[in-house]
């Protein structure tokens, strides 16, 4: 019989608990705390999400169920619903997002030489949203419409293993466009972003800082082309031209030249148009990155099937941005083990495996990779070849 760790702790011990301390010292998440610790909360809201609990009482009864087994999964008190619901209500949130950053740093270390299909020197971010819809009457913090809330994830994805490096969470009445004014602009980097997020004066902002932008073109879209350069229509490609803006307002606020890249995407016989500002790159390539584009979305849907941000353990704006912060970190280190174990599985498989053997004290590497299961994840499999 295997008398070492249960599964559930040997996947906390690739947490580094040192930054976890620096982060609750800074936000004092223990003050006035006399047991249940912040360390206490990650760990059940941690494993929540990897066991698909549903609500406080449902993550209570299942570790009271432990028995003797609680103090080996790394608990040093008892999990009471009514503690944990506070724990969720009144500690600063922004412990477990600073915390969340700390493993999305590592993540990005380790998938820095990952391949997303595309041979380019130069770091590719996806930009994009999603909104989680939420009951107005018992979230009023989280304005939508009249009748209707929700909070927006504001992603910005690396491709390169599809690890979430910045993110935001706001009301759902925040228009995407907003976010750019946060985003810090790295020197040579691709952002590709979809047609929500085209407003020039912020992508000239891009532009200026000596970055690259990749957007779909609105139709009302007023410019000028100045010359065309040739393209392989074999290819799909319709036309690679330079071009300025006409508008008065517009060419105010991005008075540079764009490039204007036309692709046919024959599997749906529609026509896409995409503005950049990179003149550099071959124009199939522009349209190739626009489709990669595509794995934040794939990022977003798999969160939401597979990760516990449908239903919230708590109302409060508070304990609603914690649950997804540790919904994020549990994600992340998934991709971290994954990575450092060198698995096969996908993490959709990871997850499931470790869903049904927490309790078990088989070590994790024997539990995560002996296994004949070859069911592919095919949740994702018919978008892949979508670009908008």
């Amino acid at each position: 019989m295997n008398s070492g760790k249960t599964i559930f702790a040997q996947l906390m011990d690739f947490l580094p608990a040192y930054e976890f301390r620096k982060c609750v010292e800074r936000y004092q998440g223990h003050y006035k705390v006399q047991s249940f610790s912040c360390w206490d909360q990650f760990l059940s809201l941690a494993f929540a999400q990897l066991t698909y609990r549903e609500s406080l009482r449902d993550i209570e009864t299942c570790l009271r169920a432990a028995g003797s087994k609680l103090y080996h999964l790394g608990f040093r008190s008892p999990v009471a619903r009514n503690t944990l619901a506070n724990a969720n209500a009144v500690r600063d949130w922004r412990i477990y997002a600073d915390f969340a950053q700390v493993l999305i740093a590592e993540a990005r270390r380790l998938y820095a030489a990952e391949d997303f299909g595309l041979e380019l020197k130069q770091t590719v971010y996806a930009l994009d949203s999603t909104t989680i819809d939420l009951c107005l009457a018992l979230f009023p913090w989280a304005k939508f419409r009249k009748r209707k809330g929700a909070v927006k994830l504001h992603t910005l994805l690396d491709l390169r293993g599809s690890i979430p490096t910045v993110i935001w969470i706001t009301t759902g009445k925040v228009h995407d466009v907003n976010v750019l004014d946060e985003l810090f602009i790295e020197a040579g980097a691709i952002y590709v972003m979809d047609r929500g997020y085209v407003d020039f004066a912020r992508l000239h902002r891009i532009q200026r800082q000596s970055a690259f932008f990749v957007t779909r073109a609105k139709k009302n879209f007023n410019f000028r082309r100045l010359y065309s350069a040739q393209v392989d229509k074999a290819t799909g490609l319709l036309f690679d031209q330079t071009i300025v803006l006409n508008g008065f307002y517009s060419a105010r606020d991005y008075p540079d030249k764009l490039r204007r890249v036309g692709f046919l995407d024959t599997e749906r016989n529609k026509r896409l148009v995409f503005l950049t500002n990179n003149f550099i790159l071959p124009a199939l390539t522009i349209a190739q990155l626009y489709k990669c584009r595509w794995k934040v979305e794939l990022f977003f849907k798999w969160i939401k099937q597979h990760l516990r941000i449908k239903v919230f353990y708590g109302d409060s704006e508070n304990a609603v941005k914690s649950q997804i912060w540790i919904a994020i970190s549990a994600y992340v280190l998934v991709a971290i083990v994954k990575k450092r174990l060198s698995l096969k599985p996908s993490l959709y498989t990871i997850l499931q495996i470790l869903s049904v053997t927490l309790f078990e004290k088989t070590p994790i590497l024997q539990a995560l990779s002996a296994t004949a299961c070859t069911t592919q994840d095919h949740d994702f499999s018919n978008q892949l070849n979508l670009f908008d």
